[in-house]
């Protein structure tokens, strides 16, 4: 179908006030703003029935449908909800007389996986690594990778916290060629692998998720051979320390599936807690073994006070 520029460019800058009227269900819905947009289409928060719901349209028909399929395969996996639930598909014809394919799914309200975790503090990490590789390898056992997997297409929702996917516009067969892709998350771009879907690329992709955490400006390659590089942005992040060894190996690719990098990083997990409540005793004792020491409570008084001099 030959498009009409001015339908194009009004559908994907589709203004507050909006409506949109299902062609087959005649379900109505008001846009309210633009939540993003993607190789396939645009994403709006819309109200539905007194409720917010997400839109995404698009005038790729044939590649909507394979999205909405995603969802439904999704949607059977059994006890987890992977990605947003479908709510409605349909068609919209605009007054112009162009139609164009869209769906609605569930609004999911919640925190940047970067503001959350400066907000509630880096013991967070290891848990949220944990529930997206758990997500992950229900993805892959399902026969999908995520393929387009990036920080824009994560949300953490509270009560509880919880990772949650908000597009899965870019998952694709395993075996076929990635559809979709950011340059900052695809190895291929890095030079470390191809762009075969397979677990390994989302694996790399989910590196490159945390280390946005830490780099929100991102970086690029800058001439240094790109394993090394990524090893050493890896190393100058204290808060992922602990993992470093397991990110390094997902970096190269060294993993087969989720499961085997998720039962090395719960292994971390619980090592890195150990020595914390190791260092905790430790600094307990020394503590009190100071207050038991005659003229003790006095030289850190002292000390105190030294302290505050310093710092006037």
């Amino acid at each position: 179908m030959k498009m009409n520029p001015a339908w194009k460019k009004q559908v994907t800058e589709l203004r507050p006030g909006t409506r949109i009227q299902g062609k087959w269900h005649h379900n109505r819905y008001i846009i309210q703003k633009k939540l993003g947009t993607g190789a396939i289409g645009a994403v709006y928060l819309c109200e539905y029935e007194g409720k917010p719901a997400a839109l995404k349209i698009s005038e790729k028909g044939t590649s909507m449908t394979v999205e909405v399929n995603v969802l439904k395969s999704l949607e059977k996996v059994q006890g987890n909800r992977l990605g947003p639930s479908l709510l409605d598909v349909d068609d919209w014809v605009t007054p112009a007389g162009n139609i164009y394919s869209f769906y609605v799914m569930e609004y999911l309200h919640g925190d940047t996986l970067g503001h959350f975790i400066r907000t509630n503090g880096k013991d967070w990490l290891g848990v949220l690594m944990v529930q997206l590789l758990e997500d992950l390898e229900r993805l892959h056992q399902t026969g999908w990778v995520f393929g387009d997997l990036k920080s824009e297409n994560l949300i953490v929702i509270s009560s509880p916290p919880k990772i949650r996917w908000v597009d899965v516009g870019g998952t694709t067969r395993i075996g076929r060629a990635i559809k979709e892709y950011t340059e900052f998350y695809d190895r291929g771009y890095w030079g470390i692998g191809t762009r075969r879907a397979e677990p390994s690329y989302d694996l790399f992709a989910f590196v490159m998720v945390f280390l946005n955490i830490y780099y929100p400006n991102r970086f690029v390659k800058n001439g240094e051979q790109s394993e090394k590089l990524l090893f050493k942005k890896i190393d100058h992040v204290k808060d992922l320390y602990p993992y470093r060894n397991i990110l390094k190996k997902a970096v190269k690719g060294s993993y087969q599936s989720s499961a085997d990098m998720k039962k090395e990083l719960i292994a971390a997990i619980k090592e890195a807690k150990k020595r914390q409540s190791y260092h905790k005793k430790k600094a307990k004792m020394f503590s009190n073994q100071l207050l038991k020491e005659p003229g003790s409570i006095g030289f850190l008084a002292l000390l105190f006070y030294l302290l505050s001099l310093l710092f006037q």
